[in-house]
């Protein structure tokens, strides 16, 4: 087969170049990782790279990522980098057999690339963060000519079993093997030492003892948490809240060298606080509900905890802060957190009398790292991306007009308060209940405004009302629940909810940006026919899905 043959050819011709290529990538990794661990790991080279990704992004490009990836989007992320990184490697590798200087700048400025992400990071410590991305550069070329010159002296159309090719042939996987070997001890090293910086943390965080609230969270009524199968809990356990940022590496802050520093316009008594400082002092516990501007209608990313904290307002006004309201000079407070991210809050929100802190504790324990150990913010009644800063080091007061945070530069609004919206938990979308009573539930939320009424529809018909869960303040989401005698065939199941002012939950559907989705959920089910008959839809059309009604994903903002 002339094709065969031809493929062989150009294997046996290039595939040395590819893997010599492919190991010289895996050897700068792990050169970069190993300097990264012996310096700082989040300067590792996919690290930094991926967060100038993440900001270089147009909208359109992470909103794909989002709608694709969801939860995952970090990960897809690092992979495709790798993927990328990889394709790259092997051309470079195929482009060394001809022009081994070419190849070796090529890997050399794939450093420079890795440096310059590096210091352009927020959160960057100084020019040592170019330092991983320079030592694997020059890790990998150097692999890269050391691997292509085992190669060198093998002839490619030497015929087969002559003594001095397959002698070349040997020497070349041999090295190969070799580099591969020796890269992967370097990578496990630089893990190793990545994980020490982190063992600080993590046993600070263990060895932490969250004193009992001053003001504790009053208890939940009876009634408030419904027992239904398949609606959310009340209180979202910890491991199944979401998380939604744009940090690839969750940032370890050790709580004995953590400080969070006050300062800026209006603030006449600047402070800086330690985490013992903020222990000492009265805390207060809440349940609040906290929902992410990206959670499109129906979307997962809500969910109630029990915080423990302190009030932000207290914290301000000890400093000199007063609200515009009061004659302030500030309407703006920038939170800054270790990984460079900045969030703006109106200063009035904060200290208009709601349950505003600066939270330690998230369902009886110190806050996880993924939630911002040692100290967030969080402001009910707001998206996440104008509130609830994690891993917060710095406060700053100054207005709206003279500074812009890190989404609104993005395009979002400045200002986010949470609209009201419901979700249907039971029946899931694409649902096959048995005919007869169903129970369809789920849950409402307006923070600020709280929940007075949900109702239910079923297809085109009249709206129902639906038993909701006792209450629990106005800052948490509501369950509730509808008995539906379901009949054969396919049904468009819609929810409504109405806030505290009497508002009905809008019917206009919008996208994320710039202030938060809006419209009614649904979700679309098929009672099967018990005579065994094809169900047919309300009209006695087959059955189709509302468009565009049960996408749910994440993004890289709360």
């Amino acid at each position: 087969m002339p094709y065969v043959s031809s493929f062989r050819n150009t294997l046996a011709r290039v595939g040395p170049g590819a893997l010599a290529g492919l190991l010289a990538a895996f050897a700068a990794l792990a050169a970069a990782e190993l300097a990264a661990g012996l310096a700082r790991p989040a300067a590792g080279p996919v690290t930094v790279v991926g967060g100038a990704v993440v900001d270089l992004a147009p909208a359109a490009v992470k909103d794909f990522a989002v709608r694709t990836f969801g939860e995952d989007d970090k990960d897809a992320l690092r992979l495709g980098i790798l993927f990328l990184l990889a394709l790259s490697a092997a051309g470079l590798g195929v482009l060394s057999l001809r022009h081994l200087r070419a190849g070796a700048a090529g890997v050399l400025l794939f450093g420079a690339v890795g440096a310059a992400a590096a210091l352009s990071r927020p959160d960057a410590a100084g020019l040592g963060d170019a330092l991983p991305s320079l030592a694997g550069a020059a890790a990998g070329a150097a692999t890269l000519c050391f691997l292509v010159a085992r190669r060198a002296g093998a002839p490619p159309d030497g015929p087969a079993g002559s003594g001095r090719g397959d002698w070349n042939r040997r020497g070349f996987l041999t090295a190969a093997a070799a580099t591969a070997g020796a890269a992967a001890s370097a990578g496990a090293l630089g893990r190793t030492l990545a994980d020490r910086h982190g063992q600080d943390a993590a046993a600070s965080r263990n060895a932490l003892v969250l004193p009992p609230p001053a003001s504790p969270a009053p208890a939940l009524p009876a009634g408030a948490q419904l027992k239904v199968p398949g609606i959310s809990p009340f209180t979202t356990p910890t491991r199944d809240f979401y998380r939604v940022d744009t940090a690839l590496a969750v940032p370890r802050i050790d709580a004995g060298t953590w400080r969070l520093r006050i300062h800026g316009e209006g603030v006449t008594r600047p402070r800086t606080l330690t985490l013992g400082e903020l222990l000492a002092r009265p805390l207060v516990e809440r349940d609040i509900t906290l929902t992410c501007v990206s959670n499109e209608v129906g979307g997962p990313y809500t969910g109630t905890a029990r915080w423990l904290g302190v009030p932000l307002a207290d914290l301000l006004r000890e400093a000199g802060v007063r609200p515009p309201s009061q004659g302030g000079r500030s309407d703006q407070l920038v939170a800054r957190s270790a990984d460079g991210m900045t969030l703006g809050s109106p200063v009035e929100e904060l200290m208009d009398g709601r349950d505003a802190m600066l939270a330690v504790g998230m369902n009886g324990e110190p806050l996880p790292f993924d939630h911002g150990f040692p100290a967030r913010m969080l402001v009910p009644g707001l998206y996440g991306y104008v509130s609830a800063c994690k891993w917060i080091t710095d406060m700053e007061l100054t207005s709206f007009d003279a500074y812009d945070p890190y989404w609104v530069r993005r395009g979002w609004a400045r200002r986010a308060p949470v609209k009201t919206q419901s979700r249907i938990d039971t029946p899931k979308p694409f649902a096959r209940p048995a005919a007869g009573p169903v129970t369809v539930a789920g849950v409402a939320w307006a923070q600020r405004r709280g929940i007075i009424r949900v109702e239910v529809r079923i297809d085109d018909g009249p709206w129902q009302d639906a038993d909701l869960a006792a209450p629990t303040g106005a800052d948490t989401w509501r369950q509730w629940t509808y008995r539906w005698e379901a009949a054969p065939g396919g049904h468009t199941l819609t929810v409504r909810a109405t806030d505290g002012t009497g508002r009905v939950q809008t019917e206009e559907r919008t996208r994320t940006v710039p202030d938060g989705a809006s419209g009614r959920h649904s979700v679309f089910v098929t009672v099967p026919q018990t005579t065994g008959r094809p169900a047919r839809g309300p009209a006695g059309a087959p059955p189709r899905p509302p468009d565009n009604r049960t996408a749910v994903q994440p993004s890289l903002k709360e």
